[in-house]
């Protein structure tokens, strides 16, 4: 767990599993995606051995993504493997990162550049720890949800626009959970339709790196989608429809719509997007209001 989540709420879960006959270990490193790294991966992966740790026992990530990803990883190949738990603690892990089993740290040349496919063995959402999210990190959140709305749902579009953040929230997560498992059921590895998740993330991600990871991952998802269809709109391949609509959702749950970073850097960094395939890169581009097609 990271310093913020583990004050918050390590406490209350070392209890729980202590009552339930674990014997548990905490490991707290500071919070935010710059802790997302080797260094931090490897320190963990000694704390594990320092504790004992074997391959009947487990790791609990209680966080957000960043603590899932360095948990997924670490329980991927400590040892050669050992299970673990996703216990998400903010709205874009309850909605994304938590589940389809992606696990990974960043490099310094781009996010998620060493990593591993490997489910969880479970994943325990409790929506009653979303109440103490920053404004700035529910917002995130709402960046995947709208994502999800924009590659497969015209239902949860409508949701969206119609309703006030935050209702019937379980019904959302559900619904977005649901869309992610179908599509990762069928492409496991992000070779094919799984690629379409990533609406928004190249740019996103490019973004992210230019800023020294200083934004948070769903403000830099936002302005992907947003470069990404008004780019569309401008050359006909969506309607208008889709980037007025996303315009209306994004200022609605408070998320950016622009970057100040150039094209040439934004290019440079896309170039280490673990994406790539040779010479290309296939960008996730909406047909039409809830449905988005790959474009290599």
């Amino acid at each position: 767990s990271d310093d913020t989540v583990s004050a918050l709420y390590g406490p209350a879960a070392e209890r729980s599993l202590r009552d339930a006959g674990f014997c548990p270990e905490r490991f707290v490193f500071p919070h935010g995606e710059r802790s997302k790294t080797l260094s931090i991966y490897a320190a963990l992966q000694q704390a594990l051995l320092t504790a004992g740790f074997t391959r009947s026992d487990l790791i609990v990530a209680l966080g957000g993504g960043v603590a899932g990803d360095l948990a997924g990883f670490a329980a991927a190949t400590y040892q050669r493997g050992i299970p673990y738990v996703q216990v998400p603690t903010t709205l874009l892990s309850a909605v994304d990162s938590s589940v389809g089993g992606k696990t990974a740290v960043d490099l310094p040349e781009g996010k998620n550049l060493v990593g591993t496919f490997t489910q969880p063995h479970l994943v325990l959402c409790d929506t009653n720890v979303l109440a103490t999210l920053s404004p700035q990190v529910e917002a995130e959140g709402w960046a995947e949800i709208i994502k999800y709305g924009m590659i497969r749902s015209q239902e949860l579009i409508n949701f969206l626009l119609e309703n006030t953040p935050g209702t019937d929230i379980e019904w959302v997560i559900a619904h977005c959970v649901s869309i992610k498992r179908d599509v990762v059921a069928q492409d496991e590895q992000d070779n094919a339709v799984r690629q379409v998740l990533n609406f928004g993330h190249t740019i996103g991600h490019a973004i992210e790196r230019c800023g020294g990871y200083s934004i948070y991952h769903g403000e830099g998802v936002a302005m992907g989608m947003a470069i990404m269809t008004r780019a569309c709109v401008r050359q006909k391949k969506c309607p208008p429809a889709c980037w007025t609509v996303l315009e209306t959702l994004l200022d609605k749950y408070h998320l950016p719509k622009t970057t100040d970073k150039s094209i040439d850097e934004l290019l440079e960094a896309a170039h280490a997007d673990k994406k790539r395939r040779g010479d290309a890169i296939t960008l996730i581009q909406p047909e039409v209001l809830g449905n988005c097609v790959l474009y290599p």
